[in-house]
């Protein structure tokens, strides 16, 4: 899944196994998605605001909140599609 949204919500860390950064976007049709990226594998987006419009490509998994956006980052195993995040006029992932 790919796209551009706006983060409504920062959330703290997961540290449950590999540490991920997490932030719930809002799309431009309302629906609403958490972004869950990988901070063990790629780097921190460090000063991010609710406010700041963020795109995206990863794996996406539905659920009854909106759905998780994951793989937001490179593979090292290679097993998924490279994945990014665009925020602040740079390329993470």
């Amino acid at each position: 899944m790919h796209g551009t949204g706006t983060v409504s919500r920062i959330l703290p860390d997961d540290t449950a196994g590999s540490r991920h950064e997490r932030f719930i976007l809002t799309l431009p049709d309302g629906l609403t998605i958490l972004v869950a990226y990988d901070i063990d594998i790629a780097p921190r987006l460090n000063g991010l605001r609710v406010g700041d419009a963020v795109a995206f490509l990863g794996q996406y998994e539905w659920n009854a909140e909106g759905g998780t956006v994951h793989w937001t980052h490179h593979d090292p195993s290679g097993r998924h599609e490279t994945g990014w995040l665009e925020w602040n006029d740079r390329t993470y992932g």
